[in-house]
């Protein structure tokens, strides 16, 4: 049995985490601080879903404390640094409160880790931190020092705080990249939710751009099945930093206006182009080989359905 703490263990990726951890007989201590940037109701309804399993205790306290969060991790403890403000869009108008989270926020939760004495961490960074400027596929061993917002910025300084404190302090490192992850539980601001939340509710799909841009989505089963590998790797891992991409090799690639789910016919899609204007797309629906992949929205299982907005 492994003793596994959890920061961010209320939001989408910890609260599946916790699970998954608890089901194969771990330790777990989980932490949040319900950051207000989506509902608080939200992440209690995941920790519901959680429920009362043997070996998890929660704490709600804010991990940039490190007094309050220090009494919780033991020298045998694994910490999974998951907690941080999440999305590009809204970082560029917080640039300070994503620092305070993402940059601080770690090396608070960092010297909680030195204190305890414990050797072993998982950090949660994200594909953001490749910028424009990587050259695609993606290499680990690329600079990434270009970023293109806040948030990926404050990432790649997760990263690089990580890289300088490992040999100080003999911590054995596993930093994942997430791409954009899916599924239950997903955060409410983030496309697919969106997306079908307005389709249940029989509204328009806003998109910006023309439509033939894409992404690399990952399902959440495989991004915590990584994690629960990268948990166990740093047990006989040497000290230092390594850095992996999470989940490329098994993303679902899909233009960005590609929803989830059926929903019985057509439906329109409000397209918003570069010179601003606004226009309706009538959409018709085509089926869409995952090649076995599928796609979880809000509880509700289907399989993934494309919807291509036509070149007008």
């Amino acid at each position: 049995m492994t003793r596994v703490l959890v920061t961010g263990a209320a939001g989408f990726i910890g609260s599946h985490l916790v699970e998954a951890l608890a089901a194969r007989g771990d330790e777990v201590v989980g932490v949040d601080n319900f950051d207000p940037f989506y509902p608080r109701a939200i992440k209690e309804r995941n920790l519901r879903e959680i429920g009362d399993r043997p070996g998890f205790t929660f704490h709600e306290l804010d991990m940039v404390d490190v007094d309050a969060l220090a009494p919780h991790l033991t020298r045998d403890t694994v910490l999974v640094h998951l907690a941080a403000k999440a999305g590009v869009r809204p970082s560029i108008a917080d640039v300070v409160g994503y620092a305070r989270v993402n940059v601080a926020g770690t090396a608070a939760v960092m010297e909680a880790a030195r204190r305890a004495g414990l050797s072993r961490v998982v950090f949660g960074s994200s594909s953001s931190v490749y910028g424009d400027t990587t050259p695609i596929p993606f290499r680990e061993d690329a600079t990434a020092m270009t970023p293109v917002s806040p948030y990926a910025a404050t990432k790649r300084a997760g990263e690089l705080l990580l890289e300088a404190l490992a040999p100080l302090h003999r911590f054995r490192v596993a930093s994942l990249r997430f791409f954009t992850v899916y599924g239950a539980r997903q955060r409410p601001d983030l496309a697919i939710h969106s997306f079908a939340r307005r389709l249940a509710q029989g509204q328009a799909l806003t998109l910006y751009g023309d439509g033939s841009q894409a992404r690399d989505y990952t399902y959440f089963t495989d991004i915590v099945q990584g994690v629960l590998a990268a948990v166990d790797w740093t047990a006989t891992a040497p000290v230092g930093v390594d850095i992996t991409t999470a989940g490329v090799a098994d993303v679902l690639s899909v233009p960005v206006v590609a929803l989830v789910g059926r929903t019985g016919g057509g439906f329109a899609v409000e397209v918003v182009r570069a010179d601003g204007r606004r226009e309706l797309v009538g959409v018709e629906l085509g089926l869409f080989d995952t090649g076995g992949g599928r796609v979880q929205v809000e509880g509700e299982l289907a399989e993934g359905d494309q919807v291509a907005v036509p070149t007008p």
